[in-house]
């Protein structure tokens, strides 16, 4: 299981996304769980890092799926209409 920090903003985006890239390529696993339940602090980046390693998974040939996903983070995705594609676990 992959987890995101406590904070994941602009700020940290690209640094969070390639850790977590590399810790998804180390799973053996076909099914990558993103646990998203000590995210506190985020901004719209937050979708992107969690759309980029959607993408990253499927390139993988694995599924990806979040849990504990915080409910003004869904809220957001859901504004953007991209909930779907961010599946809970």
């Amino acid at each position: 299981m992959l987890s995101l920090p406590t904070s994941l903003t602009h700020a940290d985006a690209t640094a969070c996304l390639h850790q977590l890239t590399n810790d998804m390529a180390r799973e053996s696993s076909a099914q990558v769980v993103v646990d998203a339940a000590l995210l506190r602090s985020f901004d719209s980046s937050a979708l992107a890092v969690l759309l980029a390693l959607r993408r990253e998974c499927a390139r993988a040939g694995k599924y990806f799926v979040v849990q504990g996903l915080p409910d003004r983070l869904r809220d957001l995705a859901a504004l953007y209409g991209i909930e779907r594609l961010l599946p809970s676990a």
